[in-house]
């Protein structure tokens, strides 16, 4: 009997994470796969012909630069509400969002440049096109979702006097920002070099 209620002791420590911080890793590991299969599709598609290679205008690369950058910003907004400093918070937020504006605004001028190599989202000769267009326009709808989580989060600092009371709140969506620049990171990286 003893022995048991050890047990259960320990387990309950094992399994204390927050709620919302489980639902959100569990999110992860679902978009997770989604660009497993996309890459994998990517990969099996490529030998099967209809394959124009190509490389990635240099547009892409900036973007990667751009997203490492706001990764780094949200990171010192996190710390920032560590030490409940919510100009710092509030700062580095706002820095965050137009970093994230300006990787969607590199994206999309990007896809400009795909355009004028003639690769095209929908294209029978050449499918590769199609390809960069949906794998990259979901990792962008997914950012389009970090951003609102951002604003929700920046609306929240408003509301409460200690900030750390939304450290929970922070923390996912700091997660998920740097979840989504690693991402870009390797989509950038797979697109590169297959």
């Amino acid at each position: 009997m003893e022995g048991q209620l050890k047990i259960t002791r320990e387990s309950k420590g094992i399994l204390n994470m927050h709620p919302q911080k489980f639902a959100m890793w569990l999110f992860l590991i679902t978009v997770s796969m989604i660009f497993a299969a996309y890459t994998s599709a990517y990969i099996v598609r490529q030998g099967q012909g209809s394959w124009i290679p190509f490389d990635l205008p240099v547009t892409f690369l900036y973007s990667t630069g751009i997203i490492i950058l706001s990764s780094i910003f949200m990171q010192l907004a996190y710390y920032a509400t560590t030490k409940n400093k919510k100009l710092q918070v509030r700062f580095y937020i706002i820095l965050t969002f137009i970093a994230g504006i300006a990787f969607l605004f590199m994206q999309l001028k990007g896809y400009g440049n795909l355009v004028d190599m003639n690769l095209h989202f929908s294209d029978p000769n050449n499918v590769s096109g199609s390809f960069i267009y949906v794998i990259t326009g979901v990792h962008g709808f997914h950012l389009i979702s970090a951003l609102i989580v951002l604003l929700v989060i920046l609306l929240d600092t408003f509301k409460v006097e200690n900030i750390k009371e939304k450290l929970v709140r922070l923390e996912i969506g700091t997660t998920y920002w740097h979840f989504l620049g690693g991402l870009w990171i390797f989509l950038y990286l797979f697109l590169q070099h297959y």
